[in-house]
């Protein structure tokens, strides 16, 4: 049996600890969170030891980490795990910041460690079916969109501690357009913010960026969080005489007259991510399709975009050393 600690005891981590559990491989022997209640709760479900830091739960004997922790919240947790050699599943976003997330992925690649990260939509059957349609069509436009309510969590709302919606929340439709039309060189955003708003102070009501690929296509992403409720998430892509319109539940596919739609697994791409990182922790062929660089070449986009709002210019996204 593999032993699985947890840093973070929230709902995202009770998701995966339900996950974990019907692979019936795993064990969850450790937990640590800063709510001591949440953290015994979590523990008495799971049949788990209650740490008192991050540091002791990795060098305890642990075969991995799950890190589900907000935003703000990163770093330290990773730093352990490295300093431990224990791999780890990280939640995203992987930092409210750029600085955090870039030393992370340093320190993982001086050590070796196996990584995966929370970006589970790679994992749909509709996302393969896209990249099976894309295969040699030249993709020329894609439009991004997370249309949305002020998520529940209390810091969301400060985006010194959740990174804003577009770090925090789009960054899942900005991790397709890359896996779909590959990297973004430029980013151009601007925010608004409404003083009717009872979080103007602390974070935009809606950001609207445009991207430019190395592939020469160009792109849109749309956010905001002033409606009631979820209205819309997902991205579509414009190629050759084809049309995709791709969300977490469906995919709908547009080539000449023929108009498809193919419903999307969530809970099954859920599983595959966290069956993908068990798999590498076992030292067996595994299919991770977001370890913590490629995650990050995501985080770098979110930031971008985040800085161009932040500095009122286009931004050019560095290469990689």
């Amino acid at each position: 049996m593999t032993r699985i600690g947890f840093v973070g005891a929230g709902a995202v981590a009770r998701r995966h600890a339900d996950t974990l559990r019907r692979l019936g491989d795993v064990d969850i022997v450790g937990v640590t969170d800063p709510d001591e209640s949440r953290a015994r709760a979590f523990g008495r479900a799971c049949g788990a030891r209650v740490h008192a830091g991050h540091a002791g739960l990795a060098a305890s004997g642990v075969d991995a980490l799950y890190i589900c922790v907000p935003p703000y919240a990163h770093g330290p947790a990773e730093f352990a795990a490295v300093e431990a050699g224990v791999p780890f599943f990280v939640e995203k976003p992987l930092a409210t910041d750029l600085r955090t997330a870039e030393e992370i992925a340093e320190r993982v690649a001086e050590a070796g460690l196996a990584t995966a990260t929370g970006y589970h939509w790679r994992y749909l059957d509709t996302v393969r079916v896209a990249r099976e349609l894309l295969a040699g069509r030249e993709a020329g436009l894609v439009h991004c969109y997370w249309l949305d309510r002020v998520a529940p969590p209390w810091w969301w709302v400060d985006r010194a501690l959740s990174g804003g919606q577009v770090v925090e929340q789009a960054t899942h439709v900005l991790d397709l357009a890359r896996l779909l039309l590959g990297e973004v060189e430029h980013a151009y955003a601007a925010a608004v913010r409404h003083a009717g708003n009872a979080f103007a102070t602390r974070i935009d009501d809606a950001t609207v960026a445009t991207l430019r690929f190395a592939s020469g296509a160009i792109g849109t992403l749309a956010s905001t969080c002033l409606l009631p409720c979820k209205h819309r998430a997902g991205l579509q892509v414009f190629a050759d005489g084809l049309a995709l319109d791709i969300s977490e539940s469906e995919l709908v596919t547009h080539a000449g007259e023929d108009l498809r739609h193919l419903p999307a697994d969530q809970q099954a791409a859920k599983t595959r991510a966290d069956r993908a990182f068990i798999d590498a922790v076992q030292g067996r062929a595994a299919d991770i399709r977001a370890p913590y660089a490629e995650a990050l070449r995501t985080h770098r986009l979110g930031c971008a975009i985040a800085a161009s709002v932040a500095e009122g210019r286009p931004v050019t996204l560095e290469e990689e050393p």
